[in-house]
């Protein structure tokens, strides 16, 4: 194998497991740091810089980076991911005032106006980059404040409102111009203002719907489970009847149970037509609904309502099996038992969101594909008009807070080079940083001691109480010594273990000291081969080799970078300080730097 170009600002970014999988990339072991040492305001800049919503998303995301995390791939069957979530909100919870801490907003601008079409997440962001670097920016929203679906489609238990509107207005607050409470109707007419750019945020703002039997007498029984939401939380809604089926397996049903739970509901069910483990919401909503007392029936298809003198009594399902094919391709087969019926006063269908664009007409120069989706670059977010970008839901369909983030930021470089008259394919470097920690001869500036701490679980709010209100937050969050214990738990995997060949005497020292093997001085060989000739063969092909320049025994050394521990013995052991511990920062460069 060729050696390792460790200059290259991906290998190492790729190493850190937690931030790479997070869409906007946040620097994960750098903000659990500051954490652990109190330091929760610097933390939360830190996120806020990057994913834009800390307390937010400290509640809320999807967490993508925990399924990565490195601390749930060690041995042991009790072993789990760090709580990079709800460590977020640890600093967000007790950081002090940021506010002259962000950034300053010219007085004078550059001449350049903007239209963000929602004020979802993606468009926030876009505001947020663009609006320090002179851009007048005027948002376009149909809600009555900032937000999005934020707003509209996560519940007050999981997101209280004095959290989200601090955030939107850490937004709106940098001399935006919003106009809620219209509805746009036309793209052509946005375009005719003279914008010099256009963004469209909208989301994904249709709920999908059942077309079955009965549904035409039970209309007004059966409500889409984004509407409902949305008229909850806007205080449309105040109450639902003591029966409920929510249909759906998602998050968005998970939010529709555990909200008709505190409206009145007794009796409510999640039906999905899928096997349990296969649902798409994430295990904790699943778990939390469960705690509730919230059943979930899984492997049922809603077949038809049943309605008796024009009154809805429930639904009738069929029982499925779930069968794979050798490519892993599922299959629901009907099981052959009699239908399952079901008692229902009321219906919430969440089975899935998708898009809607009838307000942006087809002769602007705006491709759309064969699913009525505008065909968008995936890296530039740029529509076939070039006027006009794309991003979050509304670019490729639902995902999630954190991916409507990224969308933005990449979308902002977009729209600052076009407005400059740049190429938007020229995306700009990120910031990195390769720094030794070395403070002595084997004494280094970060505590590289582990807690070997089974994960620390949040505090709930009681039951009954928390039952008996929908706007009381159910997650109490962690207390500060209960962070610094789950901060503990952090591999510290942004700390690389960086290679000198010049200094390396083959002493093999670091292999005896190593607990994963994952050190292996071996004549070289294609990767193939290598990667079964290794102390410990390295079988996860997803994760590089860091592989040394040849050494005088014409041997090379080879490291697994999937099962380093990142604990620094190698370079403590090491008697000639061939290895160091390098603390690599990465930082997704933003708009105008």
């Amino acid at each position: 194998m060729k050696p390792t170009d460790i200059k290259d600002p991906e290998y190492f970014h790729k190493v850190v497991d937690c931030q790479y999988a997070c869409p906007a990339h946040t620097p994960v072991p750098e903000y659990i740091r500051l954490i652990a040492a109190e330091r929760y305001t610097e933390a939360y800049m830190i996120n806020w810089h990057s994913n834009v919503f800390p307390g937010i998303l400290g509640r809320t995301c999807d967490r993508p980076c925990e399924p990565a995390c490195r601390r749930g791939r060690l041995q042991g069957d009790d072993e789990e991911p760090v709580a990079i979530c709800r460590l977020k909100r640890v600093a967000a919870d007790n950081k002090s005032d940021i506010r002259d801490q962000l950034p300053v907003i010219p007085k004078q601008k550059n001449g350049k106006r903007i239209a963000l079409i929602g004020a979802g997440p993606a468009s926030l962001t876009v505001a947020r980059d663009l609006a320090p670097l002179g851009y007048i920016i005027d948002i376009y929203d149909n809600q009555f404040a900032g937000g999005g679906m934020m707003r509209s489609q996560i519940p007050s238990f999981r997101l209280p409102i004095e959290v989200l509107d601090e955030e939107v207005n850490y937004i709106l607050d940098m001399g935006i111009n919003t106009t809620f409470d219209i509805e746009v109707e036309s793209l052509q007419e946005i375009l005719d203002k003279g914008y010099d750019a256009v963004f469209v945020g909208t989301g994904a703002p249709r709920g999908k719907g059942l077309n079955l039997p009965g549904l035409e007498d039970a209309a007004d029984k059966v409500h889409l489970g984004i509407d409902w939401l949305a008229s909850v939380a806007f205080e449309h809604t105040h109450k639902i009847e003591e029966k409920v089926l929510v249909l759906g397996g998602g998050n968005t049903a998970m939010d529709c149970c555990r909200t008709s739970k505190r409206l009145g509901g007794d009796d409510v069910r999640v039906v999905v037509r899928s096997p349990f483990e296969d649902m798409k919401a994430s295990p904790w909503e699943k778990e939390d609904a469960m705690h509730e007392g919230i059943p979930i029936y899984n492997n049922h298809v809603p077949k038809e309502f049943v309605v008796e003198e024009g009154e809805l009594k429930g639904m009738h399902f069929e029982k499925v099996e779930a069968r794979y094919d050798e490519d892993g391709k599922r299959s629901l087969v009907p099981t052959g038992e009699p239908l399952v019926f079901m008692e229902a006063d009321v219906v919430l269908m969440a089975i899935g969101q998708e898009n809607a664009f009838p307000w942006v007409e087809r002769d602007l120069g705006i491709e759309f594909d064969k699913w009525d989706m505008p065909v968008v670059d995936p890296t530039t977010f740029q529509s076939t008009n070039e006027k006009v970008f794309f991003g979050g839901d509304a670019a490729f369909g639902p995902e999630n807070v954190i991916t409507a983030v990224a969308h933005g930021h990449q979308a902002a470089i977009s729209i600052d080079l076009y407005c400059r008259g740049e190429a938007v394919s020229e995306r700009p470097a990120p910031g990195v940083t390769l720094a030794s920690q070395k403070m002595g001869v084997h004494e280094w500036s970060y505590d590289n001691a582990v807690e070997a701490d089974p994960r620390y679980i949040v505090p709930l709010a009681p039951l009954d109480k928390s039952l008996a209100d929908r706007k009381m937050e159910v997650e109490l969050g962690f207390d500060p010594t209960t962070a610094f214990k789950e901060a503990e738990r952090c591999l510290n995997c942004d700390v690389q273990t960086v290679f000198e060949e010049a200094r390396c005497i083959e002493c093999d020292a670091c292999v005896d000291i190593c607990p994963t093997d994952c050190i292996t001085f071996t004549p070289n060989a294609e990767e193939e081969q290598l990667r079964v000739s290794l102390s410990a063969p390295a079988s996860n092909l997803a994760q590089d080799l860091y592989v040394s320049h040849d050494l005088p025994t014409a041997r090379v050394m080879v490291k697994d970078e999937n099962v380093c521990l990142h604990c620094g013995l190698c370079a403590e052991r090491c008697p000639t300080s061939a290895w160091d511990m390098q603390k690599f920062l990465y930082n997704v460069t933003k708009a105008g730097q």
